[in-house]
């Protein structure tokens, strides 16, 4: 796309922008839907936990496989297939006349997902090949993520009290059929020189991985620990670790870059990943449930109650990514940590009583965790990494969100369903084990934030300072917003 002009370009990235747009508002929108899913069908709280995870395991799984297919069919032609699943998704997500199809529906449109934000990416990236723009390109296609996180609560009560739960989903297909018109006029096609070979035994494995652990989890709020349909998942989770390791070192083109993890600022970027959309995760599940189920607030009210998260995630991600490209990730890390171990213990005595000024104000630490985490995760998982393997880096930090993501969904709702069914005093009881675990999640980015990161960026520096100066132009610029919907791939050109 090298011959573009700037009209152009910054078309190409406006219909970048509209899917990732879909991608984040599905994922806030659809949490504030939940309350009114369970009233109209008397759904438990596991179908709940799947209408949210069939959409980020999915996301999570096929990741890496959609942005290889991309470089070797055509980036455009799967940016557009992607739009186009993702609105036959919706459409069954709107039509669905049940929990077990709605939960399917909701994995059709994780599966146009997976061929968007990733596939973006990688159109932005080749659309913008002069280093400067793009990283301006890269920070615009990114604060999409937080402004998606701000319209989604809000927009999603005001549907759902106005018109219901379903037109969530019916209000994608516009957004879908403006993409596609977009792409199909402004999106030249491009491929990679070199397309990676597809893992289809990497592939299952990683399914069984995830999928294992996510059914275990969920199974183990409705039948106990000691269930068949917990453990043995888990069983099948836990050999697929191991396997999973093996088989991929032997591959020339893996699906997962094993080697990678033998660098230990990736291996922690990962973890903080992990645990920072975990407890995301989780507390937008259990917060959904307590603002609407416990206090019987309307869907609009809770998402405006919701919204000073995104407005802080959309206001101080910016300033995080230009203080990761200053003084490196270990700042912004640690107010992260700190913000949310501290609004775990505040939400510890939290019931049904608790004036909801008080609840604005830990919400706003929760905002503040989640706008200052994510460009530093972002810095310190490319940290001293070759050109060659930064975009490989990136996806894992990716997958690894989004694993986070579905398995906070599958913990609170397994603390959460025997207070949903109690209500009250049962409910508030059963959320402290969700509270502890923004408690866990935090202490542990604040450990890894104060011991890692910072040494590894100053040793890449000296090792690279040309490449560290880049990445710490990138992480200034680029480094906005990789909210929990965002699913960056780093599929670049190669």
């Amino acid at each position: 796309m090298p011959g573009l002009d700037d009209r152009r370009r910054w078309l190409v990235l406006a219909v970048c922008c509209l899917s990732m747009l879909l991608v984040v508002l599905d994922i806030t929108v659809v949490n504030v839907a939940l309350p009114a899913v369970r009233r109209e069908w008397g759904a438990p709280v596991p179908a709940l936990q799947w209408t949210v995870d069939a959409y980020t395991l999915v996301l999570a799984a096929f990741l890496l496989p959609a942005g290889a297919a991309a470089d070797r069919w055509g980036r455009r032609r799967v940016f557009v297939l992607g739009l186009l699943v993702f609105g036959l998704g919706s459409a069954l997500c709107a039509l669905a006349p049940g929990t077990g199809w709605l939960v399917a529906a909701r994995a059709v449109q994780a599966v146009g997902g997976t061929m968007l934000n990733p596939v973006a990416m990688a159109i932005v990236a080749t659309a913008f090949p002069e280093p400067a723009e793009r990283a301006r390109a890269i920070g615009v296609f990114g604060s999409v993520s937080g402004l998606g996180l701000v319209l989604g609560p809000v927009l999603g009560g005001a549907l759902v009290d106005g018109w219901g739960w379903r037109a969530v989903f019916w209000v994608n297909l516009p957004v879908v059929a403006a993409g596609v018109a977009g792409a199909l006029r402004w999106v030249p096609e491009s491929r990679a020189a070199r397309a990676r070979r597809f893992d289809p035994v990497g592939q299952l494995l990683v399914v069984a991985l995830l999928g294992g652990t996510v059914f275990g989890l969920i199974s183990a709020g409705r039948s106990g620990w000691s269930a068949p349909t917990v453990w043995g998942p888990l069983a099948v989770a836990a050999a697929a670790v191991p396997a999973l390791g093996w088989y991929e070192a032997r591959r020339t083109d893996p699906l997962l870059e094993v080697r990678l993890l033998r660098r230990g600022p990736l291996v922690a970027a990962l973890a903080m990943a992990f645990a920072a959309l975990c407890a995301f995760g989780a507390f937008l599940f259990a917060v959904t449930l307590y603002l609407q189920e416990e206090r019987g607030m309307p869907a609009l009210r809770a998402g405006l109650c919701l919204a000073p998260v995104g407005v802080l995630i959309l206001v101080l991600s910016p300033r995080a990514g230009r203080a990761v490209g200053r003084s490196g990730p270990r700042g912004p890390l640690l107010v992260a940590g700190v913000s949310l171990a501290l609004a775990g213990l505040l939400l510890l005595p939290v019931g049904p009583g608790t004036p909801v000024p008080v609840l604005l104000a830990v919400f706003a630490l929760v905002g503040v965790f989640q706008g200052t985490v994510n460009p530093p995760i972002s810095n310190t998982a490319v940290s001293g990494m070759p050109g060659s393997m930064a975009s490989v880096a990136a996806a894992l930090a990716s997958t690894a969100r989004q694993t986070g993501s579905a398995v906070g969904v599958a913990v609170a709702g397994s603390v959460l369903a025997p207070g949903v069914a109690a209500g009250g005093a049962a409910f508030a009881s059963a959320a402290r084990g969700v509270w502890w675990l923004l408690v866990a999640a935090g202490v542990l980015i604040a450990l890894l934030g104060a011991v890692r990161p910072g040494g590894a960026v100053d040793r890449a520096a000296a090792a690279d300072p040309a490449g560290a100066r880049d990445r710490a132009a990138v992480a200034d610029r680029a480094g906005v917003v990789r909210g929990p919907g965002q699913a960056q791939s780093g599929q670049s050109p190669r």
